[in-house]
């Protein structure tokens, strides 16, 4: 049995290593082309080590620094103002989902069940967020569409509430008339900090890496546009100048560092994520595993 054991483990630790270069492999490799010459990536490809270092790229981006660090400043703010109104929102859904003495349980539990199947579709949202709810051209329209709630993670919290919280500390509240949003911060969120990271997690990176809302919503204030938004027209904008350069005149914007550059926005965009996620992970690993438990 022994052996076998030891057997089981190294062929686990083998399989989990081989998954963790898969991991971290491409991001190495997304660097590397970034700091590595135009001409050396059109002729050569992409290589885990540059062949010649070059910072063209990231000079070519941080020239429009400031708008660089004004999407920066807006995409902060985005997410930490939505993650916020997530957090709020999902808590008090499915903190009275958990409550099995709620009258219309089921038939909420389905509909919230039933927006994770069906969409209504891009039209019909834009309709409603747009000409109804008159989100456009305004910070709105990057937090209210489609992020500012899920029904993956109230479904997901709800667990955690039935599983995790013990009803004997509801019915010692009760004798002491404690009320429902008493339960809810007394009891309830203490002891879902795991489930809380892990929600946040999940909603914090979805409006981090959100640039579909900045399309459709911000038509003429392109100065609310996010880094997602802004890297992307950078880039959009440095394809066109290339596909563009036809003349001798122009032989310096054929020099623009394409491929670079797109490495170069894919490290921008993802450093802040990297830098953020280590203090989550603990949070984000027992949350998940706990919540995931059917209830």
């Amino acid at each position: 049995m022994a052996g076998y054991n030891r057997k089981f483990n190294i062929v686990s630790n083998v399989v989990l290593c081989i998954l963790s270069l898969c991991c971290i492999l491409p991001f190495v490799l997304l660097i590397s082309a970034s700091i590595t010459d135009e001409a050396t990536l059109t002729v050569s490809g992409y290589a885990f080590l540059p062949k010649k270092i070059s910072t063209e790229a990231y000079a070519y981006l941080f020239r429009a620094s400031g708008r660089i660090v004004r999407a920066y400043a807006m995409t902060f703010f985005v997410t930490i103002v939505g993650t916020g109104a997530n957090l709020f929102l999902t808590i008090a859904m499915s903190y009275l989902l958990s409550k099995k003495d709620l009258p219309g349980r089921t038939f909420l539990s389905f509909f919230v069940f039933f927006t994770m199947l069906f969409s209504g579709g891009m039209v019909p949202s834009y309709i409603v967020w747009g000409q109804y709810m008159h989100v456009k051209d305004s910070v709105f329209g990057l937090i209210m569409p489609n992020l500012m709630l899920s029904g993956f993670n109230i479904i997901l919290m709800r667990t955690y509430f039935n599983t995790n919280v013990p009803e004997e500390l509801y019915e010692a509240a009760d004798m002491d008339a404690c009320s429902e949003i008493g339960k809810l911060v007394r009891i309830a969120l203490p002891l879902s900090k795991p489930m809380l990271a892990t929600v946040g997690l999940f909603a914090g990176l979805a409006y981090w890496n959100d640039w579909i809302n900045g399309i459709y919503y911000l038509i003429k204030r392109t100065d609310l546009y996010t880094i997602q938004n802004m890297l992307n027209t950078m880039m959009n904008n440095v394809q066109f100048l290339k596909t563009n350069a036809l003349t001798a005149t122009e032989s310096s914007i054929s020099q623009i560092p394409t491929s670079g550059a797109r490495m170069a926005i894919a490290v921008i965009a993802a450093v802040p994520v990297l830098v953020v996620y280590p203090f989550f992970q603990k949070f984000f690993i027992r949350g998940i595993v706990i919540g995931g438990v059917k209830g």
